[in-house]
C-alpha cells in the first residue's frame, strides 16, 4: 500500500454552520446522527452550476474512490480506493494516511476494494467491515465481505488487525462487473445486510440456489440470520432476503427502520426500492428499462407478480450511492433520500413513501464531475466524492 496526501490546503478555520431545523425488519428505528464535528480546514471554494443550495468546498484528491464513512467517535472520514487502499482524512487538520491491513483486491472492470462500514458496536468492538472483489476458482472473481479491528490512535499508523473474511457470493463470474456489495446494519445493530449484484448473467437473479442478484441478511459473523424467508433451503438460499435484484450501488434503512436499495437498470430502469422480506424485484424478467441491444423488456405491471420500483429513471441517472438525511445543517430534508449520481453527476433529493411504495425526485442538484459515494457528516454537512482519477472529496454546507 502507498501512503498518499490530499492536496488540500490545512489553515484551520472555523466553519460557521447554518442552524436550521431541521423497510420494515422489525428492528428499531435509527436516531439522528448529527452532533459536533470541531473546526474544519478551510478548502478550496468550488463553484457549482445553477441555483444550487450548496457551499461547496474541496479537501483534495483521491486517486480512485469507491465508498467513504465517517468513523464513529471521532469524525474522521475513510475512503477506499478500487485498487485496494483505504484512506484515513482527518477534516480537523487536512491530513491523510493509508490503512494497512486491508485484503488483496482484484482490481480490474468494476472490482477492487469496495464498501466500507463501522460495526454498531464500534464503539466497544473496534470493528469495522470492508467488501472486495476476491480471486475465485479459474479466471472468476466473487464479491466478498470481511471484518476486523482498526487500531488508529495515531492517524500515521493506522492498520486493520485480525481482519477475517465472513461472506462471499456463491459463485463466481468471468465478467468483472456488477459485484454491488454494499453493506447495511439493522438500526438494532443485530444484523447485516449485503447487496450481491448478478455479475452481468442476468438469470441467477431468479435462481434461489445461489446469491448473486439477492440481498442477504446475516448474523453480525457471516451466518445466516433467523427469520430469513428461505431458512429451510439450506445455504447459500438460507442466507436471502430479496433476490431479482441486478446491480445494486446503495443499500441504506430509513428513519422509520425500512431497509431501501437503489440499482442500476440497463438501458434506463434505474430504481429505488423499498426492500421487504422474501420479495422478488423482477430482474431479468421485468425492467421499466431495455437491452443494451435495443431489445425489449417487459415493464413492471401492477399484475406481474413482482415486487415494484417505488420510483424508475429512464434515461439513467446511474446512482453511485445513497443515504437518508438525518441531520439538522439542511433541517427541511430530514428523513428524505440523497443520491449521489454518476451519469447526470448530480444530486438527487427524494421523498419516499413505504407504506405506499411510491417515491418522488423533489430536485436535482448539477456538479462538475461523476459522483461515486455521498456520506453525512456528525455535524450535518454532506460530503461526496468524485468519481475519477483524482477525484475531489468534497464538503457540502448550506450556501449563504
Amino acid at each position: 500500500m502507498r501512503n498518499l496526501l490530499l492536496s488540500s490546503a490545512i489553515s484551520l478555520a472555523s466553519i460557521a454552520l447554518a442552524s436550521c431545523q431541521g423497510g420494515q425488519t422489525g428492528d428499531t428505528a435509527p436516531t439522528s446522527t448529527t452532533a459536533p464535528q470541531g473546526n474544519v480546514v478551510s478548502g478550496e471554494p468550488v463553484a457549482l452550476q445553477g441555483s444550487s443550495p450548496f457551499a461547496a468546498s474541496s479537501h483534495g484528491e483521491m486517486p480512485n474512490p469507491w465508498a467513504m464513512a465517517f468513523e464513529p467517535g471521532t469524525g474522521r472520514l475513510f475512503v477506499t480506493q478500487q485498487d485496494g487502499d483505504l484512506l484515513v482524512y482527518d477534516p480537523t487538520s487536512g491530513r491523510t494516511a493509508t490503512v494497512t491491513g486491508t485484503p488483496d483486491v482484484v482490481y480490474e472492470g468494476q472490482g477492487g476494494l469496495g464498501d466500507i462500514a463501522f460495526a454498531p458496536d464500534y464503539a466497544t468492538s473496534g470493528m469495522v467491515y470492508l467488501s472486495w472483489a476476491k480471486a475465485s476458482a479459474g479466471e472468476t472473481t466473487v464479491a466478498a465481505v470481511g471484518r476486523g479491528t482498526l487500531d488508529c490512535d495515531r492517524i500515521d499508523a493506522c492498520r486493520i488487525e485480525n481482519f477475517q473474511q465472513v461472506w462471499q457470493q456463491s459463485r463466481g463470474g468471468e465478467r468483472k462487473g456488477h459485484y454491488s456489495h454494499r453493506i447495511a446494519f439493522s438500526p438494532d445493530g443485530q444484523h447485516l445486510y449485503i447487496a450481491s449484484g448478478d455479475r452481468q448473467e442476468q438469470d441467477p437473479a431468479q435462481d434461489l440456489s445461489n446469491n448473486l442478484g439477492t440481498i442477504v441478511r446475516l448474523n453480525l459473523d457471516g451466518t445466516p440470520a433467523a427469520g430469513n424467508p428461505f431458512a429451510d433451503r439450506g445455504s447459500p438460499t438460507n442466507q436471502v432476503w430479496s433476490y431479482g435484484h441486478r446491480n445494486i450501488l446503495g443499500l441504506a434503512f430509513s428513519p422509520a427502520g425500512e431497509l431501501w436499495e437503489i440499482e442500476h437498470g440497463p438501458a434506463g430502469g434505474d430504481e429505488l426500492n423499498h426492500v421487504e422480506r422474501g420479495a422478488n424485484y423482477g430482474w431479468p424478467i421485468r425492467s421499466n428499462g431495455d437491452n443494451y441491444d435495443g431489445s425489449d423488456i417487459p415493464d413492471h405491471t401492477p399484475d406481474d407478480g413482482f415486487a415494484k420500483p417505488a420510483i424508475s429513471w429512464s434515461p439513467v441517472i446511474a446512482p453511485g450511492d445513497m443515504i437518508f438525511y438525518t441531520g439538522s445543517m439542511f433541517g427541511d430534508w430530514q428523513g428524505q433520500v440523497l443520491v449521489a449520481n454518476l451519469r447526470t453527476t448530480s444530486i438527487s433529493r427524494i421523498s419516499a413513501n413505504a407504506g405506499a411504495n411510491t417515491a418522488m425526485e423533489e430536485s436535482r442538484y448539477e456538479f462538475p464531475e461523476r459522483l461515486r459515494d455521498i456520506a453525512q457528516a456528525p455535524d450535518g454537512a454532506i460530503w461526496v466524492i468524485e468519481d475519477d482519477e483524482g477525484g475531489r472529496l468534497l464538503r457540502l454546507i448550506p450556501a449563504g
